[in-house]
């Protein structure tokens, strides 16, 4: 520049926007759904890809209408038991039609509400079906309303596969939707059974039971083992039994089911010791398998490992291709949607680099789990039988729902509240609950349990008076 030259403008070269994360997410159930609205809060660029219903058919078609079910059923207990609380009411009846129409009005709600949440989110929907064609690239193929399909392929920078799971079929069964019912059959089904044979004594076949007893149905369980619910604490699973016959339930204890022939009106279950039962239905419970087929995993490198489960390599939940993820019934975890919520939530963190700061792991022994049988059941972290097993000193209490002043007001006083905790620290380390509303008392323990709180924590807190949480600040005496 020469003396007197007036300076030009000075010219600052912009920095380019710097290019948002690609996330794909391949299924948008509990835990598809949480990873993309809390990584999209982060700022991801994130395109989720369902096939059937936003928020997850297991989650939608299975856990949602079998709860409506289980309330209908505990409304027409409640009201043929009126008359003992001083209420004289006509006898019930179920309007299926009616039932069936309720139930997919709360799974219409829940869907749209999800759907409407990512969108404001800023998440792209996709309605179609996913699959890796490369580590870094998902082809969804997409069917117009005039029938005709068309293929995108989306590049990702992280992908998690999250497509679920679906119930297990034996090689003796031949489901028809009519008489030979899976558990997405039966909500509700056609009619209500006569007499409903249930194959499976889990967690699912146990609220068949429940439900269809509540409504009047016949039903015989086929019990494989000893108890009910094997893998619960047999103090609990007792609780059940003990309802289960009062209600007239047959127990087939020690028979495992090998055989099943449709009739003209009616089946005929097959067990290995020779007994025969004859029902009107039969139910399959007999748990559920990944829906990891057509999914290009071995396109992408993906290694599964046994039962179709997804193997993961670390508690990022990350598969042995760094930055795709598996989430929900795919990655061999806990069945749970709570559980695949959780998870979801983390990958997002993972993937966002929210896991160099602040970030607790998920830890799947502190998870809290519920049965929504009549009476409820609930339970988290370290089980009584359990630590016993491996020689553990653990200090147990228990204080049953009859010492309580709200069960004699609510009419109900099965059950107990059980509480593990450590005999040196006082700190919580598991407990069960069975009986009225479980599965909502139980998050006090849950609580406890992930905070590492003392049984003192628990036992000088001020309770409402009267109500049923009173019966924990007891077992934390």
């Amino acid at each position: 520049m020469t003396v007197g030259q007036r300076p030009g403008p000075l010219i600052v070269p912009i920095a380019s926007k710097p290019m948002a994360l690609r996330f794909v997410i391949i299924g948008g159930g509990p835990a598809g759904t949480q990873a993309a609205t809390y990584a999209a809060r982060l700022g991801a660029e994130v395109t989720l890809i369902e096939r059937d219903v936003v928020g997850g058919a297991a989650h939608l078609w299975d856990c949602v209408p079998s709860k409506a079910m289980i309330a209908t059923g505990a409304a027409y207990e409640d009201i043929s038991a009126a008359a003992e609380m001083g209420v004289q009411v006509d006898v019930p009846e179920v309007d299926l039609p009616l039932l069936r129409t309720r139930i997919g009005g709360i799974v219409g709600r829940l869907a749209t509400v999800g759907r409407q949440l990512l969108e404001s989110q800023g998440v792209r929907i996709i309605e179609g079906v996913g699959r890796l064609s490369g580590p870094r690239t998902v082809v969804v193929a997409t069917t117009g309303p005039d029938g005709s399909g068309s293929e995108e392929e989306l590049e990702a920078d992280a992908i998690l596969v999250s497509t679920g799971s679906r119930p297990r079929i034996p090689d003796f069964a031949q489901p028809d939707g009519e008489r030979v019912l899976t558990t997405r059959d039966a909500y509700p089904p056609r009619e209500l059974p006569r007499h409903l044979v249930v194959i499976g004594s889990g967690v699912t076949g146990v609220e068949f039971v429940h439900m269809f007893s509540s409504f009047g149905s016949k039903v015989t369980l086929v019990v494989s083992r000893q108890q009910v619910l094997p893998q619960k604490d047999p103090e609990v699973a007792a609780v059940l039994e003990e309802d289960f016959l009062r209600r007239g339930v047959k127990l087939l204890k020690g028979a495992r089911a090998v055989g099943l022939d449709r009739t003209d009106d009616g089946v005929v279950v097959r067990c290995d010791d020779g007994r025969v039962v004859e029902g009107s239905h039969a139910l399959l419970a007999i748990g559920s398998i990944p829906n990891s087929e057509g999914l290009g995993l071995e396109a992408a490198g993906v290694a599964v490992g046994d039962g179709g489960y997804v193997t993961t390599s670390d508690h990022h939940l990350r598969t042995n291709v760094a930055h795709i993820y598996v989430a929900g019934d795919l990655s061999g975890k806990l069945p749970l949607s709570s559980v695949a919520s959780m998870q979801g939530r983390k990958i997002a963190e993972h993937v966002m680099g929210m896991h160099i700061v602040s970030h607790r792991h998920l830890d799947y022994d502190k998870a809290a789990s519920a049965i929504f049988t009549d009476p409820e059941i609930a339970d988290v972290g370290l089980a009584e039988a359990d630590a016993f097993a491996v020689g553990r000193k653990v200090r147990v209490t228990k204080v049953p729902f009859a010492t309580t002043a709200k069960a004699l007001i609510n009419g109900d006083t099965r059950g107990f509240v059980k509480i593990v905790s450590d005999p040196a620290t006082g700190v919580v380390l598991g407990g069960s609950i069975v009986g009225r509303h479980a599965a909502e008392l139980i998050s006090v323990i849950a609580l406890a349990v992930t905070a590492g709180l003392r049984v003192s924590d628990i036992a000088e807190s001020l309770m409402v008076h009267p109500a049923l949480a009173e019966a924990l600040a007891d077992a934390a005496e």
